[in-house]
């Protein structure tokens, strides 16, 4: 039987190219060798977006859209809305009374996005215990493998740890151990050289024209050291370098690299090769995703037997759960 991954996101705005190198061309990978559940995180995005939560159902339908636009086969992944699932909650409070404060003020994640996040009031229980939901959404499918990040390892380390404590405290092996799968993909930073983010408003999204995505390319920061056309460039530190090593093939990015350094390419002309490039390969993309939403109704019949799916799964563990724990 094939390992089960559980993996999701927020949907809290239009997926952005940081999501496809990211996550969704992993994803895309993993959906062959693992039984994946690939949730739409809306109980997580409403502990950010809870003053204005009226965008949350069209962006988790724009979301699927774009995951099924880059590849996700509704056919070998489970597809499904967290908040459709009601035993993710039910979990969470099981959970939540076995996991001990500290466990979460210790959380460095949580310390971070505090730090980060300035234009949202966080300082809530739920942002603080929302590792305990996360661990709840990995343990109700039990899966065995969580594709990560290395920032990401403290909080399925805590997982395990609250899967471990459950499994002591009742005497027995509900719960798997769940194993990091360390995922490799390409840091995109935004276009102004910050960190990627809706918040700044500095990214490229999967959904915009291909007039809106070469105006961005030629707003992005290149070699501030670079002031003349005939100023040897450093492509190293260059933005839209870093770009074309994710999205160009290795004979592009070594062309670029030696004009630039010779002086040979000015930063206008670099970028606007880039975005015809970029636009070339997100095309076929867009294209599946104009398709597909002409089509909502089908959409809605992909989340539906998503969330059978996922129901079944969970009701199972959840009976285990109350039986385990005399409920």
């Amino acid at each position: 039987m094939k390992k089960k991954i559980l993996s999701g996101m927020r949907p809290t705005g239009r997926l952005h190219l940081g999501h496809l190198v990211g996550a969704l061309k992993n994803w895309s990978l993993l959906q062959n060798d693992y039984e994946c559940f690939f949730m739409v995180a809306d109980w997580h995005a409403l502990m950010s977006e809870y003053k204005d939560a009226s965008g949350l159902n069209e962006f988790s339908l724009d979301n699927v859209i774009d995951w099924l636009s880059c590849g996700i086969d509704p056919d070998k992944a489970i597809i499904f809305i967290q908040s459709q699932i009601p035993e993710h909650l039910e979990l969470y409070m099981v959970l939540s009374c076995i996991t001990p404060l500290g466990w979460l003020e210790r959380c460095p994640t949580y310390k971070e996005q505090l730090r980060e996040l300035k234009t949202r009031q966080l300082n809530n229980y739920a942002f603080l215990g929302y590792p305990v939901l996360q661990a709840a959404d990995i343990l109700l499918y039990k899966s065995e493998v969580v594709p990560v990040g290395e920032d990401q390892l403290p909080h399925l380390e805590l997982t395990r740890e609250i899967a471990k404590r459950f499994n002591h405290l009742y005497n027995k092996k509900v719960f798997p151990q769940p194993q990091a799968k360390l995922t490799k993909t390409s840091r995109l930073l935004g276009l102004d050289g910050r960190k990627m983010s809706k918040s700044y408003d500095n990214y490229i999204g999967l959904s915009d024209t291909a007039e809106g995505i070469s105006k961005k390319v030629m707003s992005m920061f290149t070699d501030p050291r670079r002031i003349k056309r005939t100023d040897p460039g450093r492509p190293q530190v260059c933005n839209v370098y870093s770009y074309y090593k994710v999205f160009a093939d290795e004979k592009t990015c070594a062309v670029v690299e030696i004009e630039c350094k010779g002086a040979k390419r000015g930063c206008t002309d670099c970028k606007k090769e880039f975005a015809c490039l970029l636009n070339d390969y997100l095309k076929p993309i867009q294209e599946k995703r104009k398709e597909l939403k002409s089509d909502k109704n089908r959409i809605i019949r992909i989340l539906e037997k998503g969330r059978e799916k996922a129901r079944s799964a969970a009701m199972a563990t959840m009976d285990e759960v109350r039986q385990t724990i005399g409920l």
